[in-house]
């Protein structure tokens, strides 16, 4: 995957939410697994609950036989217990935007590189990390705002980047 400067923080699609993202969306793409993020793409910063859409949402894509593994910079203390409770495996202070954590998951999930694919919320790790390692990267919106003044700073940051997504034509999935 040749990366521009621009290319390097752009997703690859955007989503309302995680579960915008359809089987048949994964399907279309060759994509059969899936690396997750955990703080606002699949609870809230710090939670250890799962909401009931996502839930169903990983059931469904656990049906369709899409692999999925938890990969997230947060310390083991807080990843192991969610990862349990959702039955999901994990690699816990992965450094993002550092390649290692993809390099472990891609292993244990078996697939390659154009098979896989991040959900996360945040460009300067998530979309960066994936680009880096080169796996498509499905941008999702943060489910919930922000409270932490270094997150909303980089918020402020992904501004231009997805001004310049949409600019090129880049659209947002899943219900508004």
């Amino acid at each position: 995957m040749a990366h521009t400067k621009f290319r390097l923080f752009a997703p690859d699609a955007v989503f309302t939410r995680a579960t915008a993202i359809t089987p048949d969306y994964l399907r279309g793409h060759g994509i059969r697994a899936l690396v997750l993020d955990v703080d606002n793409t699949l609870t809230g910063h710090g939670s250890q609950e799962l909401p009931g859409d996502i839930a169903a949402w990983l059931d469904m894509m656990r049906e369709a036989g899409v692999g999925m593994m938890i990969v997230s910079n947060n310390f083991e203390k807080r990843v192991a217990p969610f990862a349990d409770r959702i039955g999901l495996d994990h690699v816990s202070f992965s450094c993002k935007p550092s390649p290692v954590g993809f390099w472990r998951a891609q292993r244990k999930l078996g697939v390659t590189k154009e098979q896989m694919a991040l959900v996360g919320d945040q460009i300067f790790t998530d979309s960066v990390g994936a680009n880096l390692y080169g796996i498509r990267m499905l941008l999702v919106q943060p489910m919930y705002a922000d409270t932490k003044w270094n997150i909303r700073l980089k918020r402020w940051l992904e501004q231009p980047i997805l001004k310049r997504y949409y600019a090129k034509g880049g659209k947002l999935h899943g219900p508004s």
